[in-house]
């Protein structure tokens, strides 16, 4: 009875489907509408996950029968940061005269993937369906695995206009494509390596080399430093005290030590020397004045306390929303009210008066965290650090799951990268269906506990 009680459907009626089953089409709406443009379908179809995953999301928490009190507590609490994050999405169009459009779009750009979150933990899953979400999972990141081997040494695109930037996956037609990519199939790679227990050690270290060998294809070297600074983080937060501190900080100098001597000995490597300049670095260096533009920009448009506490507007500053999506989609967005800011375009105008501007999105003055400053202020800034708190502390619970929390807080250092859906609702989806994995074992082994103590008394 508990576990047909568990069975999520809207009816059991011939042409229902079930919530599940809508939970994975949210995600597979943003994982794969570039792949569907291979075959005719309009661009449009690459936004048409912005409405389908938020009224899901409606659907699912409207229609779900979830019963125990510490699940609901988890979503209400998600529920609340995401919409004091909204709200100060609002305010901040308010006050700056942005467009409503732009504080809807900017806050499916940066908080989609939380409403996934929310879909995905809201559903009271059976074993059944925890099998499907993973078979999901696994063929969606074998999709983007071959497709990127194709493209290596079948159709050879790295040796057209744009080289390694050509071996994007699935992710095909975006400009950040080839670390998109390589970013889900190595976190695919490390996914399925501590959680894919069942199978074979070979077949796991065969499937991580696998993803280590898409990034270097994909020449995404920025990956590889994210994914390294996310562990460090992920030790640092497991320090207990200074002895073990520096055993783990001797650990990665030698690490570190180990793969730069690897990159000036080895030709696969040499891509990562384009940072191993030490005088782009520094207060003056040519790096740092570049990543740094928007902080130089923004607060030259502020006119009273309030502009820094709510920022310059929602898509006004150097996010993916005002950054190009404005101007990509301007025939769609302007209709409907879309508003823009002299700030971006001075950030643009910065970048392209850099030497370094189109040599690597590692010193991109358009980041994630930026943005949110940029576009929503200090305000902004701390309610979205609010969002994934939440996260951290109540889905988080075991290192992996921490791991990618970080991976993602990292990414949003370097690029938009925190704003690109197919990778987040990817990371979102492998978060939650471990807190669901976790969640169901505890479940079963207090009701079997409850048979037991029945029985004995029987």
């Amino acid at each position: 009875m508990l576990m047909e009680a568990q069975l999520l459907t809207f009816k059991k009626k011939e042409g229902y489907i079930s919530l599940s089953t809508l939970a994975l089409f949210a995600f597979c709406s943003a994982f794969f509408p570039r792949t569907l443009t291979l075959f005719g379908f309009p661009s449009i179809v690459n936004l048409v996950h912005l409405g389908l995953v938020p009224a899901i999301c409606i659907l699912i928490l409207f229609k779900t029968r979830v019963r125990d009190h510490s699940q609901i507590l988890i979503i209400w609490e998600l529920l609340a940061t995401l919409l004091i994050f909204l709200g100060i999405n609002f305010a901040s169009a308010i006050w700056n005269d942005a467009g409503a459009i732009n504080a809807v779009v900017n806050f499916l750009l940066f908080c989609e993937h939380f409403l996934l979150l929310l879909i995905v933990i809201s559903l009271p899953m059976t074993a059944s369906t925890l099998d499907r979400f993973q078979k999901c999972i696994i063929y969606s990141c074998f999709t983007n695995l071959a497709f990127a081997y194709v493209q290596r040494y079948i159709l050879k695109l790295h040796l057209n206009d744009g080289l390694e930037d050509n071996i994007k996956g699935i992710f095909i037609g975006g400009g950040a494509g080839h670390v998109v990519g390589a970013s889900v199939a190595l976190t695919f790679g490390i996914y399925y390596f501590f959680d894919a227990r069942k199978s074979p050690i070979w077949v796991r270290v065969a499937i991580l080399l696998l993803t280590l060998w898409h990034v270097n294809m994909a020449d995404a070297k920025q990956v590889i430093s994210v994914f390294f600074v996310a562990g460090l983080l992920l030790l640092l937060t497991k320090l207990k005290d200074i002895a073990e501190a520096i055993k783990y900080l001797l650990v990665v100098g030698l690490l570190g030590y180990t793969f730069y001597w690897a990159t000036q000995n080895f030709a696969a490597l040499d891509a990562f020397n384009t940072w191993a300049r030490p005088e782009i670095y520094g207060l003056e260096g040519e790096a740092t004045l570049l990543k740094s533009a928007a902080f130089r920009v923004v607060p030259q448009h502020w006119d009273s306390f309030l502009d820094s506490l709510l920022g310059l507007g929602p898509g006004h500053t150097v996010g993916r929303l005002g950054g190009w999506m404005l101007r990509e989609y301007r025939t769609l967005l302007e209709p409907l009210g879309s508003t823009t800011h002299p700030a971006s375009s001075q950030v643009w105008q910065a970048t392209g008066a850099s030497w370094l501007g189109d040599q690597s999105s590692m010193f991109s003055p358009f980041f994630g965290w930026a943005a949110i400053w940029g576009d929503l202020g200090w305000l902004g800034l701390f309610s979205f650090m609010a969002i994934w708190f939440v996260v951290w502390q109540r889905l988080c619970f075991d290192d992996l799951s921490r791991f990618l929390v970080l991976t993602v807080l990292v990414f949003g250092l370097i690029f938009t990268q925190m704003e690109e859906p197919g990778y987040m609702l990817y990371v979102a989806l492998l978060i939650g269906l471990r807190w669901q994995e976790h969640y169901f074992r505890v479940r079963n082994t207090l009701v079997e506990g409850s048979k037991e103590a029945t029985n004995s008394l029987d």
